[in-house]
């Protein structure tokens, strides 16, 4: 009572109907609707302790589910059965840490001291082992900075910010590296993983325009606000959202992959460390080797024994856009970043590493490092005053917790390092454990069948995470494919 005092000189009073209880921390009154003759909503009656129509009426308690929120005490068996933080009947394709990969004998000690507590001589020994390991490796990859022509109206609409343009630059180019990898085309479907809004989706469906039976699967492990998926309703395209950790997801119990029989296309744009590892393995050992067990018998060959399909379906299958021979997976076209949260269990390269000498101890201070190329060095006050204002001006833009403008301020998940090295030694480094730790994935996907390469994606002003994946199987036709 007494913040709604302190409060309605500035703000006048809550909107007629609506709760009369001030919260403090957004410096507005609750929106939530109060029942008839009430001040309060349910979540804020015991604010009205002065209030002798709603004093020692009902107690409300803490939800055992979820703190957060209360409930009423009488009410309490009935609320669980509809609680949303209540645990959800598993879908089909959930199968607990079938991506996850197996645990390693040699786990990581239970307490590793941060890369801000090493010796120099403990630091330069790693990084000794770092560029012995990484001796070989091509460090300059090629520029693949692309666009497409659907995006070219949104990219120069004049209302948009910087935040926006960023994204838009970087859609762009991803969507014109799976046209060059003639991946976009009819009769497939496309996983997103690390789905967001679903913008990338969005403007692959747009490129495609009414290709027949193109299917689109999202992929996020939270909720989200503001998503595009609803704005889709051509009768060509099926949009499919899944909230599930990309660890639990098996594809090969989904029933439209089940019943349609299509090739996978795997995007993603920016899937944070582990998340990359996570959907690597989901696509080319859980999808693809699951599918080729089965012995389906290839798109090519039931179109071609299919006397009631239309010719120029057949011709569809045969064009230019689609893979010469059917593979489960027909391409990976992936935007990485944020190595620092790899994980060394998840992780697909582990026996590129261990080859090299290297453990669970090594990938851990490496992945450590790998954010000294984005983050190794803190700016000034100024710089990151800044920056807080102009996230705090664009906080309503989408925006990645990638980067920021070009660049990102040290976070909790980066180690200070030993001040002998120089700031242009530390983004070296940085660079080189990034190179290493795709060079595993590079490997991976190269055992598993498939042509894989890195590229720039686009331009480090844009974003300093700006590197691709790319990935088609080694049966189908391709341009020219630059493997490290």
């Amino acid at each position: 009572m007494a913040a709604l005092a302190r409060t309605s000189k500035a703000t006048g009073f809550p909107a007629e109907g609506r709760c009369g209880y001030y919260l403090e921390k957004k410096r507005r009154f609750c929106r939530m609707e109060a029942a008839a003759g009430r001040r309060f909503c349910g979540e804020h009656a015991g604010a009205a302790e002065s209030d002798a129509e709603e004093e020692n009426v009902r107690k409300r308690i803490l939800c055992p589910l979820d703190p957060k929120h209360t409930v009423y005490e009488d009410q309490l068996a009935k609320h669980l059965k509809k609680c949303n933080s209540r645990e959800k009947p598993k879908p089909d394709f959930f199968i607990q840490d079938i991506n996850a990969g197996l645990k390693d004998e040699t786990e990581l000690p239970e307490e590793l001291v941060p890369i801000s507590s090493l010796s120099e001589e403990q630091l330069e020994n790693l990084i000794k082992k770092l560029r012995k390991a990484s001796v070989g490796l091509n460090c300059i990859l090629k520029e693949q900075i692309m666009s497409h022509p659907v995006l070219h109206d949104a990219l120069n609409d004049p209302k948009n910010g910087d935040s926006a343009t960023k994204h838009l630059k970087q859609q762009a180019s991803i969507l014109g590296n799976i046209e060059k990898l003639k991946l976009l085309g009819p009769r497939r479907c496309f996983v997103e993983f690390g789905a967001g809004k679903g913008k990338l989706s969005h403007w692959v469906d747009i490129a495609i325009k009414d290709a027949e039976k193109v299917h689109f699967i999202l992929v996020e492990k939270g909720t989200t606000r503001f998503k595009v998926d609803g704005k889709h309703r051509k009768k060509n395209s099926v949009f499919e959202r899944f909230q599930i950790d990309i660890q639990h997801l098996c594809l090969n119990k989904i029933p439209l992959l089940i019943e349609e029989k299509l090739p996978v296309v795997g995007i993603g744009k920016h899937l944070c460390g582990v998340a990359t590892d996570l959907a690597l393995r989901c696509l080319v050992e859980t999808y693809a080797a699951s599918c080729e067990e089965r012995n389906e018998e290839p798109l090519a060959k039931r179109l071609k024994n299919d006397k009631t399909e239309n010719n120029t379906l057949t011709k569809e299958a045969n064009g230019k856009n689609v893979p010469e021979k059917w593979t489960p997976v027909a391409g990976i076209v992936i935007a990485l970043c944020c190595h620092h949260r790899c994980d060394w269990r998840h992780y697909v390269g582990k026996e590129y590493f261990k080859a090299l000498g290297l453990g669970a101890v090594e990938f851990h201070y490496f992945q450590r490092m790998s954010s000294w190329a984005t983050c190794g060095m803190r700016n000034t006050s100024l710089e990151a005053s800044n920056i807080t204002t102009k996230r705090k001006d664009n906080q309503n833009d989408e925006r990645e917790d990638h980067d920021e403008a070009g660049y990102r301020i040290a976070d909790d998940s980066a180690d200070i390092s030993p001040g002998f090295l120089t700031v242009g030694e530390k983004k070296k480094i940085g660079h080189l454990c990034k190179l290493l730790i795709d060079q595993g994935r590079i490997q991976y996907l190269q055992q598993k069948g498939f042509s894989p390469a890195l590229q720039y994606y686009i331009d480090p002003l844009v974003s300093l995470e700006n590197v691709l994946l790319t990935a088609l199987p080694n049966n189908s036709s391709s341009p020219e494919m630059v493997a490290l």
